[in-house]
């Protein structure tokens, strides 16, 4: 009788099982899907039923450099991160053969059609962009498989060298259009202040003389032994008009 209850309580002790916070088991039953059990402890029937634990944690997929050609002809090479979480553990046992392997070939699939929808330019300045339609590409595939695809990131994008300069000398013309475009708005913004400034001073002779003033105290600042001298606004303006008198033809 003894050795009895010992053959029970063994046999129910070997049912006992313990899954962690992170963990879920699915329990099958003479090879049919029975229930998820855990977190914690659980009991399952030995011999007649068996389990397998998936982690719920977020996981990690890096997406390994690869190569593939953009819209506009260009061939680079570009990897990515992927992360994702199972939420429901049934689905992601019972639906596909293996999730994990299935998640990486999806998002290298995925990255790669995507990357073949747009040109070099747009994979460089648009990665947000790309991101997210790598997102929604992904986990609208997992969703059957219950995995949430939480996040996706492009990490590094490789061109060709010659693609390099070209890029570099694109930039540069469009520094030095750029530079000259502010030097002749400036230009054109001086000239026209000249232009105001001159006008002023021809309509107001007393002006012209203040700013004469104004020069020879700023060369006396500066230390110079330089001496000048200015002759008057209306010496100036004398013996223009006696120029023009000479000139002119003499009346009959």
């Amino acid at each position: 009788m003894e050795f009895i209850i010992v053959i029970v309580a063994l046999f129910l002790l070997s049912g006992i099982r313990i899954a962690q916070e992170y963990q879920r088991a699915i329990v099958f039953r003479l090879g049919r899907f029975a229930s998820v059990k855990g977190p914690g402890i659980y009991w399952i029937i030995p011999l007649l039923e068996w389990q397998r634990k998936v982690d719920i944690r977020t996981l990690t997929v890096d997406i390994e450099k690869q190569e593939t050609i953009t819209r506009d002809s260009v061939t680079i090479k570009v990897n990515a991160v992927l992360w994702y979480k199972i939420v429901d553990p049934a689905k992601a046992i019972l639906n596909v053969f293996n999730f994990e392997y299935a998640v990486y070939q999806v998002s290298l699939t995925a990255l790669r059609n995507i990357i073949g929808k747009n040109q070099l330019d747009e994979v460089l300045k648009e990665r947000t962009k790309i991101n997210s339609e790598l997102k929604e590409i992904v986990d609208e595939i997992t969703a059957a498989w219950g995995i949430k695809i939480e996040f996706v990131e492009m990490k590094d994008v490789e061109i060709p060298t010659s693609m390099q300069r070209a890029m570099a000398r694109e930039a540069e013309a469009t520094r030095e259009k750029r530079a000259r475009i502010i030097k002749a708005e400036a230009e054109l913004e001086a000239s026209e202040k000249l232009s105001k400034g001159a006008k002023q001073i021809a309509e107001n002779p007393l002006a012209l003389e203040l700013r004469r003033m104004q020069m020879l105290s700023e060369i006396g600042a500066e230390n110079n032994t330089t001496t000048i001298f200015l002759m008057p606004s209306e010496f100036t303006n004398l013996a223009k008009a006696f120029t023009e008198n000479l000139t002119k033809p003499a009346k009959k």
